[in-house]
């Protein structure tokens, strides 16, 4: 078992230990390899042959015209090499996957993409949403979770030796659920233990965000290292978002790439890209500059360039060039994409 005084100060990859300074700009949400597939069609799978993803059908697919099983699968190993070298020739040098239990996580998969490219990646765990996790979860205590993420950390996670570096993502509903808060509060007992980071997947609920960090707070962790994800299908209204940031955590704002307004998941007017950076300037000159991440939590093909999206390289090649033409300073970047990401990625 790794000792936390071992750990601390450094940042912990799926191949070990790392000085933060050699982070580098980093994606603090996004998937390689995952199983996204809906638990009703877990169940019952259309019963008609799939074809490929292509230039032809990718649209309808993102768009949600029809199910499409493969789309909910990232699998391939060599297509994630591919493209997370192009988000190294863009300028990426980290990445942190956060596919936990419930999403089928792969991390002596991810540790063989780290050796061959080079970049960093940085493991979650715990358990994503209710309804995707097992039927024996529901009858576990905190206690139990709390046990099973600290060791996810120190000795090594789903069956492996190769250790998580980050707690999260932390799934939850809207209405929030009795098994989840339960998984909450063992990812809060996991923090205090290790001094990783926490990272939350909020129900698709406007007031749900400040629910959350109430509880965390209720349970006496302060929230600078909690990380609120899917800020941009979350809060459309510069009120809550203000009142949000005010309480300390970090917003992330982890949908860049989705250009579309239609999101399958909820009936929502999604945000672009330029509507995100709106919302980001207000929060960097209203002076939460170090409470913001952005990524892009890829986590179904069509979002990769090879099957017809942008991959996990738009930020770097499309975003960081885009904020500085819309009045952000080079430091309001470096700050986004390397500072706070590495704050984090640090053990406390």
């Amino acid at each position: 078992m790794m000792a936390r005084d071992d750990m601390r100060g450094r940042a912990q990859t799926v191949l070990g230990l790392v000085d933060p300074a050699t982070l580098g700009p980093t994606l603090m949400h996004e998937h390689v390899f995952i199983d996204l597939t809906p638990p009703p069609l877990r169940l019952n799978p259309p019963s008609e042959q799939e074809s490929e993803i292509d230039l032809c059908n990718c649209w309808g697919i993102a768009y949600g015209q029809k199910q499409f099983m493969r789309n909910y699968r990232l699998d391939e190993t060599d297509v994630a090499i591919a493209e997370i070298q192009d988000m190294k020739a863009a300028g990426g040098g980290s990445l942190v996957d956060l596919t936990v239990g419930g999403l089928n996580p792969q991390p002596d998969r991810l540790a063989e993409v780290a050796r061959a490219t080079g970049v960093n990646i940085v493991m979650g765990c715990g358990y994503y949403v209710n309804d995707y996790q097992s039927p024996a979860n529901h009858t576990r205590s905190a206690d139990d979770f709390a046990r099973e993420m600290i060791e996810q950390i120190t000795v090594g996670a789903w069956g492996t030796q190769v250790r998580a570096g980050i707690i999260g993502e932390i799934g939850c509903q809207a209405p929030w659920t009795d098994l989840e808060k339960r998984v909450m509060d063992g990812a809060i007992t996991a923090m205090q233990a290790t001094g990783a980071a926490l990272n939350i997947h909020p129900g698709r609920d406007a007031d749900q965000p400040l629910e959350v960090t109430e509880f965390i707070r209720a349970r006496g962790q302060s929230l600078e290292r909690v990380v609120i994800s899917h800020i941009d299908r979350t809060i459309f209204d510069d009120d809550r978002l203000l009142r949000l940031a005010d309480t300390g955590c970090v917003v992330e704002f982890d949908l860049f790439g989705w250009e579309q307004t239609a999101y399958p998941m909820s009936d929502i007017d999604m945000p672009n890209d330029g509507a995100r950076l709106k919302m980001i300037k207000l929060l960097v000159d209203k002076g939460y500059r170090e409470q913001i991440l952005i990524s892009h939590d890829i986590c179904t093909r069509t979002r990769l360039s090879r099957y017809g999206g942008h991959g996990y390289q738009h930020i770097f090649a499309n975003i960081a060039p885009r904020m500085l033409r819309r009045g952000f300073t080079q430091e309001d970047v470096n700050t986004i994409l390397v500072s706070t990401p590495r704050r984090l990625l640090t053990l406390a």
